[in-house]
């Protein structure tokens, strides 16, 4: 078997500059960085890094829980936190907690036990035992999608001006019966659209009425039954937002059922865009959101953890884009992904 002794006396180097090379614990010249790879590539030498784990207590792995297998929004997300991972020289160990608390619990545990050095977590509407474990051992950790407070670190995009976008938008087609299919309640995701809802509806003088909100509960199954629920209202709604993309198929069934057509006899929004949104008939008009930039941002900011352990915690909140398409009911426009209603802040520091 190849040894690091053999791959400095090909490189006609020392054990000690490989190590620096492999490890990248000292800089080291481009020529001799240049040998000891070629070496290490005409040799054949594999790098023992559960030795290198046993000397600096790193695993150069992190632990990803999130619900990527039951959420197809997570899968962008994924691949965003695989590419920054690799690019940092980082393996990835995933679990999928499926938005249940005890078994988010659980496979954070499991991650932990594997000694990775940091986590990833898309955290379920009930986080505080998850939340708690991480933070009593000092796990360094970013929330991802949702948020748990400002005491961590924390990325997602912004939900609240987007939806109240949409909901100015379908305002000024002249609806003034507009619907939501939230999310699953304690999920600050869900908070927020519901938050934007409502002042889309202030802003264009809209009432509020509760019999058009309807929790989907972030599913498809859920938001069928939530559509059924909202055209058998008395004054039932002329256009409906929902608040997810798995939502928004439960709700495209729901109005499939009830012979309803979009947008001629109902207009449909959606927060959330998807790489097929725009092969359905009509083609959805939507609010997309940053996924890969968001996982690769959660990255970075686990990244700099490590490097600061004591730094303040932070909180960054990314744009989305509007794309405006036809099942809000407007003539079909040039294709147009434009930025979404901004942000207030897109990063907060704590420094308390």
């Amino acid at each position: 078997m190849t040894t690091m002794v053999d791959v400095a006396r090909r490189a006609g180097v020392s054990v000690a500059t490989v190590s620096h090379v492999l490890n990248e614990t000292r800089p080291v010249r481009p020529d001799t960085r240049a040998a000891v790879l070629g070496a290490i590539e005409e040799l054949g030498y594999t790098h023992n890094t559960l030795a290198r784990s046993l000397v600096t207590s790193r695993t150069r792995s992190i632990g990803l829980a999130v619900s990527a297998i039951s959420n197809p929004y997570f899968t962008e997300i994924l691949q965003g936190v695989e590419a920054g991972a690799l690019e940092a020289g980082y393996s990835l160990l995933l679990a999928d907690p499926h938005d249940d608390p005890r078994h988010e619990r659980k496979v954070v545990q499991l991650l932990h036990e594997r000694r990775v050095d940091g986590m990833i977590v898309a955290p379920s509407a009930e986080p505080a035992e998850t939340v708690g474990y991480l933070a009593r051992r000092g796990v360094p950790t970013v929330f991802l999608d949702r948020l748990v407070g400002d005491e961590y670190d924390q990325v997602c995009a912004e939900s609240t001006g987007p939806v109240r976008q949409l909901v100015e938008h379908l305002a000024d087609l002249g609806h003034t019966r507009i619907g939501l299919v939230a999310g699953l309640p304690g999920l600050s995701t869900t908070t927020e659209r519901v938050q934007g809802y409502r002042e889309g509806l202030r802003a264009r003088g809209l009432p509020f009425a509760p019999e058009l909100l309807a929790g989907g509960n972030s599913e498809a199954d859920g938001a069928q039954d939530a559509t059924r629920r909202l055209l058998a209202a008395p004054q039932p709604p002329t256009a409906i937002i929902t608040a997810n993309n798995a939502m928004t198929i439960g709700t495209l069934r729901a109005l499939g059922e009830l012979g309803l057509e979009v947008p001629r006899d109902i207009a449909l929004a959606c927060f959330d865009d998807f790489s097929w949104a725009d092969l359905f008939t009509p083609r959805l008009t939507a609010i997309a959101q940053p996924s890969k930039d968001i996982g690769a941002a959660a990255v970075r900011l686990l990244l700099e953890r490590l490097e600061e352990p004591d730094r303040p915690a932070r909180t960054l909140r990314l744009p989305c884009a509007w794309v405006h398409r036809t099942s809000c009911g407007c003539a079909d426009p040039a294709p147009a992904t434009v930025p979404a209603a901004p942000p207030a802040a897109l990063e907060r520091n704590r420094t308390s």
